[in-house]
């Protein structure tokens, strides 16, 4: 492996180890120090990859959005048109249940991006927008989001599902939040106006 090879892997071992860190402990539960251990790297070496940790977190939401999008794209292709409600079904259940190391960074990094600075909100939003595009995009599934406002709607019932879902104590309330949020997005009437009579 050549010096710029083994560069490289240290810095996405970096990265890998900044995304967990955020994720577990938010952008303000962690420093610099934290996230270099998490690596298993000296501080110095965490700022011979990156200039501050503000970087680092940017560069770890640009990851966790295009993980994001992979995953879609998988779902996508591997069930076609069922692949909607195989995707609602994922993340309602494995990726609500999986380490908050390990969650969608758009579940888990949301928050700390809304108090973060005007460039990084505004990096968000292009990738939010890019999931969004992404899921207009995909094969004719049943169900799915017909429209750019369909869509967030969608992201939005999935990802606050999940954060109440995981903010309980009581499994079997995080397991009706979770089916609430199901029903909402696979029933045929998902995006009736409230006004209009049921």
């Amino acid at each position: 492996m050549s010096r710029s090879e083994r560069k490289q892997q240290t810095r996405q071992r970096i990265l890998d180890a900044a995304g967990r860190g955020f994720r577990k402990a938010g952008f303000g539960g962690i420093g610099v120090d934290g996230l270099a251990k998490e690596a298993g790297v000296t501080s110095g070496a965490f700022y011979a990859h990156f200039d501050s940790k503000a970087a680092a977190f940017r560069e770890s939401v640009a990851q966790g959005m295009a993980e994001l999008k992979d995953g879609v794209c998988h779902f996508q292709g591997q069930h076609g048109h069922t692949w909607w409600p195989e995707f609602v079904c994922f993340y309602l259940g494995e990726k609500r249940k999986c380490e908050l190391s390990e969650s969608c960074a758009l579940q888990s990094l949301a928050s700390e991006i809304s108090r973060s600075d005007p460039t990084s909100r505004a990096e968000f939003e292009a990738e939010l927008l890019n999931v969004a595009a992404l899921i207009l995009a995909g094969p004719t599934s049943e169900h799915a989001p017909a429209d750019i406002g369909e869509a967030m709607f969608a992201l939005s019932t999935l990802v606050g599902a999940v954060t109440l879902a995981r903010a309980v104590a009581d499994p079997a309330v995080a397991e009706k939040i979770a089916a609430a949020a199901a029903q909402t997005l696979l029933s045929g009437n998902r995006y009736r106006d409230s006004r209009e009579p049921a």
